[in-house]
């Protein structure tokens, strides 16, 4: 039977509009046991291993029938007892509104967790609430499509909210973390195997942290990245989302880097995700990306190059439509292979099968008892506001203005935008929450004598109500004003072109500041930084926080820290520019500097420049002291026998490339570095360790300084602890050249924490 694409598009708009109409309490699976026409099929033996039971699906399948499962709205197949599937949802701090997910059935909720630049949640919850939706029949599928971990290259960044930040070490931590959470693997104690809770997806593969500036937008932009930059940088964190973290999806990114499209990359996608990590999963294209390939980027002559490019590079699901109009004139204008479409149907099938979907009633499987209960349950409720209590970042505190006594603070000014504002405390990407405390509700729970006022109509302030703000201020021991952005600010799709606030915010915050009766409290809400010199250094203003967009507990974790039930303990995951720097073209991917063209570089790893506040930066109400203890090697040897023969040319003098050190070497030379450090203050605390390095000797190659080791200690009053850092010189010490080789330049190195330093050396 030939089948036209508008049957295929029409029954793909069908399905989704019945899944949306649907009230069905079940969840939608395959080879149910009841039914002797689909039980009988091999894909529906459980006891087979999942590549027999895929490539015996696919041979079943028409031309007509394979296509139609190669983009997000998976139809239905009902001839063999498959129901239909949504690839496309999204759970990037708690599950949020998406194709694959309603919350107009019996769960009208789920939880909030701080967007992504405050701080990393937990993540097992995450994928247990997403089970639970599914279970009860309100999705129609479990592949997630975060976390983002692009690196926050640029400060102006409309998504750089929903990054850990800019440094490579972290956000490949926290993608670990993300997708091991998200996908189960400490479910009963690690017994999945290969089998998953949920499916995360790392995004945007690669280099892409562009959306639209000043008129560059992500579907044309073309990143140049040098293969330095790339490896040390922009590649990392993918790296270890795909080698330790074991994802099950990736997605590639609209731009080009260095004129392919990424979706088009065969040496992207295949030769270095499933050929050098060893990638075992699926790749989707960000949605209509294969579109822009040939409609936005010229790349392509013809429609149909798009469509075989990007399954000939490694692509597997295509989010719209293309695939659905143009695969089939593809094969037959022999562009395509039927072998690249059955390649992409196994590893889109194989996730189906890992989720449990082909296995019978996934409600009789091993995540079928996670129902109701644990949608919004308190313990995850409590992992929200734990998390917003770590994240939220004390910036100045003179005079120790903070914290608040609570038996004399009689009355108190709360103005603001943000101060009242459940939207804002989500972020983007958000689902509804399970209940939402803003700022000035949780500081009413400390105040009764709390008095509210705006401020301004919005965050922009296009309308300042000064006079009125400032009568309120002034009637009030103390003031907090809750400032900053929202996304009408910083978004998908729309970057920033300055670093300071909204002029007339500014002017607001600085006139009440002058008036009030004692410093004011600035808090402020956004996902990039901000250029607040003026507050900083307005003795009028006491104290300042950073509470990026803290999630539904937001408001109350404010509350705890000014008012000292929580010790602050956050630190800032991005450096804070001045404004002086927008100069700099958002387009100029280059890491390192040149100071002959006075290009200063980016984030801490490399800026050479004026900071409002540093990356790694945050106060607390207690004072924290750090000691080495004496090192048991001082000295790193890194191989007898590599000479300089084997270095290469490409290499100065003294570089050694990590590859030659060998495995085993690496593994040797590993180490343990203890510090001890002291809570000096009158108040317990939760506080990071930031294990920096830096070389003895700079020059434009190096990183000024890189974070190899971080780790968070609860320290009551007065306490102590030894805390072990594991230093990884074949990781730690090395640096990406020129062509990309990772190298380990011999010499001396400073471990530091705070003010304190050791040095190492790398010897041959």
């Amino acid at each position: 039977m030939k089948l036209q694409t508008p049957s295929l598009l029409y029954l793909v708009c069908i399905t989704s509009l019945l899944f949306i109409l649907s009230e069905s309490t079940q969840p939608p699976f395959s080879c149910d046991a009841s039914d002797p026409a689909t039980k009988s099929y091999p894909f529906c033996e459980t006891t087979l291993p999942i590549t027999q039971r895929v490539r015996d699906l696919v041979s079943r399948l028409t031309l007509g029938e394979k296509i139609s499962q190669l983009v997000n709205s998976a139809p239905a197949i009902p001839r063999l007892g498959i129901p239909d599937y949504q690839w496309w949802s999204e759970a990037l701090h708690g599950l949020a509104i998406s194709r694959g997910m309603r919350f107009n059935g019996t769960i009208r909720s789920a939880t909030s967790f701080p967007q992504v630049i405050l701080t990393a949640a937990s993540f097992d919850a995450v994928g247990i609430e997403g089970r639970a939706i599914y279970n009860v029949g309100q999705a129609m599928g479990l592949t997630f499509w975060a976390p983002n971990i692009n690196i926050f290259r640029d400060p102006r960044w409309g998504r750089g909210q929903e990054t850990p930040g800019e440094d490579p070490l972290v956000t490949g931590k926290y993608a670990v973390s993300y997708v091991r959470g998200i996908q189960g693997d400490s479910f009963e104690g690690g017994k999945l195997g290969e089998n998953l809770q949920a499916s995360a997806c790392c995004k945007h593969f690669t280099a892409y942290d562009l959306d639209n500036w000043k008129g560059v937008t992500r579907y044309v932009f073309n990143a140049n990245v040098s293969l330095q930059d790339l490896a040390d940088t922009y590649q990392p964190p993918f790296q270890s989302c795909i080698e330790e973290g074991k994802a099950s999806g990736v997605m590639c990114a609209y731009n080009r880097v260095n004129g392919v499209p990424n979706c088009a990359d065969y040496n992207l996608l295949s030769k270095t995700a499933r050929g050098q990590w060893g990638f075992n999963g699926y790749i989707t294209a960000d949605c209509d990306a294969v579109a822009t390939i040939y409609e936005q980027q010229g790349y392509v002559k013809v429609p149909e190059d798009a469509a075989a490019d990007v399954l000939k590079a490694g692509m597997d699901v295509d989010c719209g439509s293309y695939l659905l109009k143009y695969t089939k004139s593809a094969v037959e204008k022999r562009k395509l292979s039927l072998s690249e479409i059955d390649r992409a149907l196994y590893n889109l099938f194989s996730i189906r099968m890992r989720l449990g979907l082909f296995n019978g009633n996934p409600v009789k499987q091993p995540f079928g008892n996670i129902g109701l209960d644990q949608i919004c349950s308190q313990e995850h409720q409590n992992l929200a506001l734990e998390a917003a209590r770590n994240g939220i970042v004390l910036l100045k505190n003179a005079k120790k203005l903070l914290p608040l006594s609570k038996t004399e603070t009689t009355s108190l000014a709360v103005i603001g935008p943000n101060a009242d504002s459940e939207q804002t405390l989500l972020g983007n990407y958000a689902g509804p929450p399970c209940k939402t405390i803003t700022p000035l509700k949780g500081l009413q729970s400390y105040v009764k004598d709390t008095r509210f006022h705006q401020g301004c109509s919005a965050v922009n302030c296009s309308s300042a109500f000064t006079d009125q703000a400032i009568n309120v201020a002034t009637q009030a021991d103390r003031v907090v004003l809750v400032m900053g952005l929202d996304q009408t600010q910083e978004r998908e799709k729309f970057d920033r072109v300055d670093l300071v606030l909204p002029p007339k915010q500014q002017n607001l915050i600085s006139a009440i500041a002058r008036d009030a009766k004692n410093p004011i409290i600035l808090v402020l809400l956004s996902g990039g930084p901000v250029d607040i010199s003026f507050a900083k250094n307005d003795p009028h203003i006491g104290s300042i926080l950073w509470a990026g967009y803290p999630g539904e507990a937001g408001g109350r974790a404010l509350a705890e820290i000014i008012f000292g039930d929580h010790n602050p303990g956050g630190r800032l995951p991005v450096t804070w520019y001045p404004q002086s720097y927008t100069n700099i073209p958002m387009t100029d991917m280059r890491m390192r500097p040149e100071p002959s063209s006075g290009y200063p570089g980016r984030t801490y790893r490399f800026y050479q420049g004026p900071k409002v506040f540093e990356f790694g930066y945050g106060l607390s109400y207690s004072n924290y002291t750090y000691e080495f203890l004496p090192v048991k090697r001082n000295k790193v040897y890194l191989h007898n026998q590599v000479s300089s023969h084997v270095v290469g040319n490409s290499n100065p003098p003294g570089y050694i490339p990590v590859s030659k050190i060998g495995t085993e070497v690496c593994d040797k030379i590993k180490h343990q570095v203890t510090v001890r450090v002291e809570n000096n203050g009158k108040m317990a605390g939760r506080h990071s360790l930031l294990l920096f390095v830096r070389p003895a000797n700079m020059s434009n190659m190096r990183p000024v300084k890189q974070l190899v080791a971080f780790q968070s200690v609860n320290l009551k009053a007065g306490e102590r602890a030894e805390i072990e850092l594991e230093l990884r010189p074949c990781e730690h010490l090395s640096l990406a050249n020129e062509d990309g080789t990772m190298v380990i330049e011999e010499g001396s190195y400073f471990l530091s924490i705070g003010d304190k330093e050791i040095e190492i050396q790398a010897v041959k």
